[in-house]
């Protein structure tokens, strides 16, 4: 197969897949329980507030059904 003789940017990518390796990367290292902690915070918190703006956004988005409609005071004034 023909071989460029010039150098070509990223050709190590074209041969990555010739490669094998059999050194096997370390297993990840295990959170603490400080982070495990913050975490379980974290997500907690971010529950909470959306919890709490869905409570208290609820009421302003809901339109009231039981109270009648009102007149303004010029258009009452009109009639007279």
């Amino acid at each position: 197969m023909f071989r460029r003789r010039e150098p070509v940017p990223f050709a190590f990518l074209a041969e990555a897949d010739r490669f094998r390796s059999n050194v096997t990367p370390p297993p990840p290292a295990r959170a603490s329980f400080g982070e495990m902690a913050g975490r379980w915070l974290l997500g907690l918190t971010l529950v909470a507030g959306l919890t709490g703006a869905l409570v208290v956004g609820t009421p302003a988005l809901s339109t009231p059904s039981s109270t009648p409609a009102q007149q303004s005071q010029a258009s009452q004034s009109q009639g007279h």
